[in-house]
């Protein structure tokens, strides 16, 4: 897999992740102004926006992790994600549109992706059901206690999972 690719992909995945923190009340703003900001926020987590593609698998105070399963032609429209991890379970083809542009890819069972925080949208344009995990780092955690580089930025680490 090319390196754009790769950077692509983990940066769909991150996408997903960052939305679905919850907002923090700053000092001197009314629970009002909380509220519409946690409604704002909940419509850029994946969970919200692609209930049909996502799912929560396991969630604590350092980490959510998510299955993300995209059958042949099935999308998900603008999400957020902070950095995240995801592992590739069943091999597909994703067309992935962030601020950069659309870019198709093909992903192999084992592919293993580090992605930055961004927001982006994701369509299986392959003809087999695409099939991830999705780890998104949480609070400190999330990029080390700064704020996530913009996308492109870092060099992207990838893996593989033998199997």
């Amino acid at each position: 897999m090319h390196h754009r690719t790769s950077v692509l992909l983990l940066a769909a995945c991150a996408a997903i992740a960052l939305a679905t923190r919850a907002p923090v009340a700053e000092e001197g703003s009314s629970k009002d102004e909380t509220a519409k900001t946690a409604s704002k926020s909940t419509l850029h987590d994946p969970v919200t926006v692609g209930p049909s593609v996502y799912r929560v698998i396991l969630e604590n105070e350092r980490v959510r992790v998510l299955e993300a399963r995209f059958l042949p032609g099935a999308g998900i429209g603008a999400h957020v994600h902070p950095d995240h991890v995801v592992v590739v379970i069943s091999a597909g083809k994703l067309a992935l549109t962030n601020a950069e542009g659309t870019q198709e890819i093909d992903a192999e069972v084992g592919d293993t992706f580090f992605i930055p925080a961004e927001t982006h949208s994701a369509r299986n344009v392959g003809t087999t059901e695409f099939v991830c995990v999705v780890t998104e780092l949480k609070g400190k955690y999330k990029t080390k206690g700064e704020a996530s580089p913009p996308p492109g930025t870092v060099d992207v680490q990838q893996g593989k999972v033998d199997g």
